[in-house]
């Protein structure tokens, strides 16, 4: 897996097992549902045109990253989605490519170390959770 950055072009490894956790939990539909004075139903739906959260997570013993890996991805988090900016490519080992922003609603970045203590050292683990989101 590899998230590239579109203002630049550097392309950063990710794990190949960090899990994708809400894949499934999104529909492109969105609807409202009311009721008018006279008691009929009204029914309003439309296709979402973006937003589809891509949360990526390691598991505990597994899909681990270097301190220089999140480092960066600190970096590209704290440049704001604009026209030139803020627009990575997502692509999984299975060849799907998605255009992504980190999102700024949730936390966008959280990493732990895994030894339990800080890491100091460009080479130190962490456990990674990534949260972006379709653009």
């Amino acid at each position: 897996m590899q998230l590239k950055n579109l203002t630049d072009g550097v392309v950063l490894a990710l794990p190949d097992d960090l899990l994708w956790t809400d894949e499934h939990a999104w529909s492109p539909v969105v609807a409202n549902v009311s009721y008018l004075l006279t008691g009929a139903l009204l029914v309003q739906s439309g296709t979402r045109q973006a937003g589809r959260p891509i949360t990526l997570v390691g598991a505990a013993d597994m899909a681990w990253v270097t301190r220089a890996v999140v480092e960066t991805l600190y970096g590209w988090a704290a440049d704001p989605l604009a026209v030139d900016s803020g627009r990575f490519e997502l692509t999984f080992t299975d060849a799907r490519v998605f255009i992504v922003a980190f999102r700024f609603g949730d936390t966008a970045i959280e990493a732990e170390t895994v030894m339990g203590f800080p890491a100091r050292s460009d080479t130190d683990y962490y456990r990674l959770t990534l949260r972006l989101m379709e653009i």
